[in-house]
């Protein structure tokens, strides 16, 4: 997976951001610890759902290649009992650009046990969806801003699915919005 996130604040604000364990846990989905375990190395516990699998995952994460304020690979392993496991590596990389950040990560991993039954596509949908929280909970706590963007998605979000009738049906546009507050309102 692959993917770039535009942080609204500069480099090093960005990079320490990223090494303060307190505000990862906050922003984590589903994080419940993170604790030191060595140089540069964390313990972690989360619970997490891909498809239909949910586990609490207990692992670990160190970082390496550590060129502050720029960039750094984290490596993780992580155990979910009966729900199998995951293990891999992430590179990031902060560059700065005006005020702001961007900041790029690839992550290559591997699971095993009931997750890897799952199929590649929801594990892939689940990962994507926990780096969409993820970014968006440390782009508001690091910078504001951030949430405004995906309140906007899910306005949009929302509107798409406003155009459901009661007959099945799709209306389009402002008569979108009407037919279903009109199906509320009935209610």
């Amino acid at each position: 997976m692959t993917q770039t996130q535009r942080l609204p604040v500069p480099q090093q604000v960005a990079w320490d951001a990223l090494n303060d364990t307190a505000l990862l846990k906050q922003c984590i989905p589903g994080c419940e610890s993170i604790e030191p375990d060595g140089d540069n190395a964390y313990q972690l516990a989360l619970t997490a759902a891909v498809g239909p699998v949910k586990a609490r995952f207990k692992g670990r994460m160190a970082l390496q290649d550590i060129q502050a304020p720029e960039s750094y690979t984290i490596q993780f392993d992580g155990q979910g009992g009966a729900a199998g496991f995951g293990k891999g590596s992430a590179q990031v990389k902060l560059t700065p650009e005006g005020d702001e950040t961007l900041l790029t990560y690839v992550v290559h991993a591997q699971v095993g046990g009931k997750i890897a039954q799952i199929g590649s596509r929801l594990v892939d949908a689940a990962a994507r969806k926990m780096a969409d929280t993820f970014f968006a909970r440390f782009t508001e706590a690091v910078g504001g801003g951030g949430a405004n963007e995906d309140d906007d998605n899910t306005e949009t979000e929302q509107s798409a699915d406003a155009g459901k009738t009661t007959d099945g049906g799709d209306d389009t546009g402002t008569k979108r919005k009407r037919s279903w507050t009109a199906w509320i309102s009935k209610s």
